[in-house]
């Protein structure tokens, strides 16, 4: 947890969350840099291998760009993702695009900007890049995300590697794909990646995709085809709640054990591992009640802010910033949106609450500013990141009248 508290007081490093909350609109995000360098250098050193950060779990320019300055490339999976990693500083030349959807026009805007890598995930949209290539007479670099059907034993919704998922292409169609890239002139097969899912925590998940991409390897190779790079995915777990922390160790050892005697360059996509312990969400207490049985906590940070608990059923730890007395009360914290799956927590101990007090949801620094909303004309929430004892806001809070003022009322609707 990146908050700890000195004399009762909640800080985030060396900065007091009693001053930003006084200062800045709730709820918003607040970020560790020292604990998304740490998260990085860990990972990095344990797996000696190339770091593409997966822009998607955070897209702020400001994470993109203390990325780039710790040495991470990036992953991203659509044009707008690119133009961020562009501009927050990313080398072309360090930049992945991969994704199930690319437009005519994602593809083209990657070719311009001369990236690495664009990984395919079809037949059509090899196709599509080979007759980019001619138009442009230029040879287009490609990597091919394969399916390996293989269940990532995580959450249904963010598995990505069972045969009947949307992603890649399947593992028993790569003979079949070799032979097409060998007759598309505009294009060069430089790697291949794959993805099963994210928040994994068995090691064993791991070494069956490290065992598929092995063979995907020699199947190339029987093709007349040869590749330089291997991208094995991310889906590295954390821990929200009580689950067991990653075994990097083994990790690394799977991956030397399995690719020995290769000269492979070989890279990960990591993204929650990176961010998600380093975020919190600071929300205010709206207005206590209670219904039945059930104490509730409505709080301004709702679904529109943290989607998580609501599609996924996700836990994200919960503390109080403000205690009154020592006994513990049974609360649940819900939102302010006009939806019943509007819940960020269930029956959780907390010291007793009031208005106005401040709460802390922990965890929060992957695919949650991502996803927030204006769901019911909610300003979409500030982002602050901490260095030390410093803080800058990376996002202002969105004003309603910025919201309203994109519809456009048409004339014949006008008096």
């Amino acid at each position: 947890m990146i908050i700890s508290f000195k004399n009762d007081k909640p800080f985030v490093e060396g900065v007091c969350l009693d001053e930003l909350t006084t200062a800045i609109e709730t709820p918003f995000y607040l970020y560790s840099q020292k604990s998304i360098t740490d998260a990085f250098k860990k990972l990095k050193d344990s797996l000696n291998a190339k770091i593409f950060f997966s822009v998607k779990a955070n897209s702020n320019q400001a994470i993109i760009s203390l990325m780039r300055s710790l040495g991470a490339g990036a992953d991203v999976v659509s044009a707008g993702e690119l133009e961020r990693a562009l501009r927050a500083g990313i080398s072309p030349d360090k930049i992945i695009f991969e994704g199930v959807g690319k437009s005519l026009n994602d593809i083209e805007y990657a070719v311009h900007n001369n990236i690495r890598q664009i990984n395919i995930e079809s037949m059509e949209e090899l196709n599509m890049i080979n007759a980019i290539g001619q138009t442009l007479n230029k040879k287009i670099i490609i990597g091919i995300r394969l399916n390996p059907d293989i269940d990532s034993q995580t959450h249904c919704k963010i598995s990505t590697g069972r045969r009947t998922d949307k992603f890649g292409i399947a593992f028993d169609l790569l003979p079949d794909l070799c032979s097409e890239i060998k007759k598309l002139e505009q294009i060069k097969l430089n790697g291949i990646s794959c993805h099963i899912g994210s928040q994994i925590h068995n090691i064993k998940v791991f070494e069956r995709v490290f065992d598929k991409m092995k063979k995907a390897t020699e199947i190339i190779k029987e093709n007349d085809l040869s590749i330089n790079h291997l991208d094995l995915g991310g889906g590295f777990g954390v821990v929200y709640d009580d689950e067991k922390e990653l075994n990097l160790k083994e990790l690394s050892f799977l991956i030397s054990s399995i690719f020995k005697n290769t000269a492979y360059d070989i890279s990960f996509e990591p993204g929650r591992y990176l961010v998600a312990n380093a975020g919190v969400v600071i929300t205010k207490i709206l207005t206590t009640k209670r219904n039945e049985s059930v104490n509730y906590l409505i709080t301004d940070a709702g679904m529109q802010t943290l989607l998580r608990p609501a599609i996924y059923n996700a836990f994200h730890n919960i503390i109080a910033l403000t205690n009154i007395g020592s006994d513990k009360i049974e609360y649940t914290v819900a939102g302010p949106i006009c939806e019943s799956s509007d819940i960020l927590a269930k029956k959780i101990l907390l010291s007793q609450q009031q208005a106005g007090n401040y709460l802390a949801i922990c965890d929060t620094g992957a695919y949650g500013a991502v996803m927030s909303s204006n769901y019911n004309t909610k300003g979409l929430p500030a982002e602050i990141l901490v260095s030390n004892d410093s803080f800058s806001i990376i996002r202002n809070h969105e004003k309603v009248s910025n919201i309203i003022a994109r519809d456009i009322i048409p004339v014949w609707l006008k008096d």
